[in-house]
């Protein structure tokens, strides 16, 4: 039986990174393209109530046909699979991303959102992102993060998902046989250095970057960030459930009755 794949990214439909994942996917099963107009890098998980989305044509470089929204990398699989194509489709892949997504990058990037939304919808989703330094000059080779990523989609289609899970997939930076292979891993420590610039602009007026360097992060053994500085694939799996149940046990042990309330100072004495 064929299998419907929906492509999708979040640095827009004409990326070179989402024609080298279409390419590959479209050996596996009959590949449906919607991404996003433009770039959404860093836009997170969004979902757009407030005005109309609209939906054009375009054809990619290589000829074939995708599709192009106004609205977020989420939005383009809400419209997706709510009924703008009439397959029901057996996986959403989203990227290829330009620059890895690792540890709390997750809860930035339109890339995994966008595969976070596939999944609240209940189809099992990927996201691939490549890791690329940050002083690379010229084109970049997505054809190793492809192909990584269609051996990963054939796992998927092939052994099937758990539910309410979707795989976080980065790629290092690396030729075909400079991959040392695939790892299982958890999320690592992202460290960030954000920086507010404050400018004022001709009229007098502030206004302000958020920016800083690229973050950095702690290859720690097992996690994406160790793996990816090994020269492996990294594949996480991920899930919105972010409850946080170490500290439930710890949080019991407070006061949450009624009785405990933190006291009120007597306004009459401190009037006196």
């Amino acid at each position: 039986m064929e299998k419907y794949i929906l492509v999708t990214n979040d640095d827009g439909v004409t990326a070179p990174g989402l024609l080298a994942l279409a390419q590959e996917m479209r050996k596996l099963g009959e590949v449906s393209i919607l991404a996003p107009d433009r770039n959404w890098s860093g836009g997170g998980h969004v979902k757009t109530l407030d005005r109309a989305l609209r939906v054009r044509e375009v054809v990619l470089s290589d000829g074939s046909q995708a599709f192009a929204s106004d609205g977020a990398p989420s939005d383009c699989v809400a419209l997706a699979t709510l009924g703008y194509f009439q397959e029901k489709f057996d996986i959403v892949v989203s990227g290829i991303n330009i620059g890895a997504n690792l540890g709390h990058d997750v809860t930035y990037s339109g890339t995994v959102t966008a595969a976070m939304e596939a999944m609240i919808a209940g189809i099992p989703s990927v996201a691939v992102s490549l890791e690329v330094p940050e002083d690379h000059v010229g084109t970049i080779d997505f054809k190793p993060a492809a192909k990584a990523a269609r051996q990963v989609v054939e796992h998927v289609l092939a052994k099937e998902l758990p539910e309410e899970i979707l795989l976080n997939v980065n790629v290092p930076f690396l030729t075909d046989e400079g991959l040392r292979g695939f790892r299982l891993t958890r999320q690592g420590l992202r460290v960030y250095h954000s920086r507010l610039d404050e400018r004022v602009d001709p009229r007098g007026r502030p206004y302000y970057w958020i920016g800083g360097e690229a973050p950095t992060g702690v290859p720690e053994r097992g996690t994406d960030i160790g793996a990816l500085a090994d020269g492996y694939v990294s594949i996480t799996p991920l899930h919105l459930d972010l409850t946080a149940y170490r500290a439930l046990s710890d949080l019991n042990t407070w006061q949450w009755s009624e009785k405990a309330q933190i006291p009120v100072k007597d306004k009459k004495k401190k009037e006196k």
